[in-house]
């Protein structure tokens, strides 16, 4: 992944030292239910994801310049939600940040420069963007960073027991 700069966040390669600073908000019941993950148990599951992470290369660690601390994370994963278009260059932005860090506005920081890699550096034509039904702070965030609500479903959660949610489906088109 490139390494992207904004005014107070650095997006980058995640490292294996990294893992305290995940477990610190992985853990936390606000954070990975509503992205659909159950909380870490110990720092040594937040390594695992991190290696996952790293050779995945589809995810930043979103580093707080002014504390030299990763306080989340973002993504640009290939993934298709609207499968009617397959033809058409489709990304999907993910992201989750510390709740101490929530109401800041640092994830639209973040996600404004990823939209920018993704459709000037990868050409991509259409970024989506989703929340679960009952996660209203990821609705606004979505909304705030510009994204356009197209469709809603219904999915099950592997990783939280097939736990059954609706996730509503946001999208920014290049043109």
């Amino acid at each position: 992944m490139i390494e992207i700069e904004t005014e107070r966040l650095l997006l980058r390669n995640w490292c294996r030292s990294d893992a305290d600073d995940l477990f610190e908000y992985a853990r936390s019941p606000e954070v990975g239910p509503h992205a659909g993950w159950p909380e870490h148990a110990d720092a040594g599951e937040s390594r695992r994801i991190i290696d996952m992470f790293i050779d995945d290369d589809d995810v930043w660690a979103l580093e707080l310049k002014s504390e030299r601390k990763v306080i989340g994370s973002i993504g640009l994963h290939m993934r298709l939600p609207d499968e009617r278009e397959p033809a058409l260059r489709q990304r999907e932005v993910g992201y989750v940040l510390n709740p101490a860090y929530w109401g800041r506005a640092l994830v639209p920081e973040a996600v404004d420069r990823v939209l920018q890699a993704g459709f000037e550096g990868m050409e991509l034509d259409v970024i989506w963007c989703g929340h679960f039904e009952e996660n209203l702070k990821s609705k606004r965030v979505n909304e705030k960073c510009g994204f356009r609500f197209r469709y809603k479903n219904e999915k099950e959660l592997p990783l939280l027991g097939g736990k059954k949610v609706v996730c509503w489906y946001y999208s920014i088109n290049r043109w």
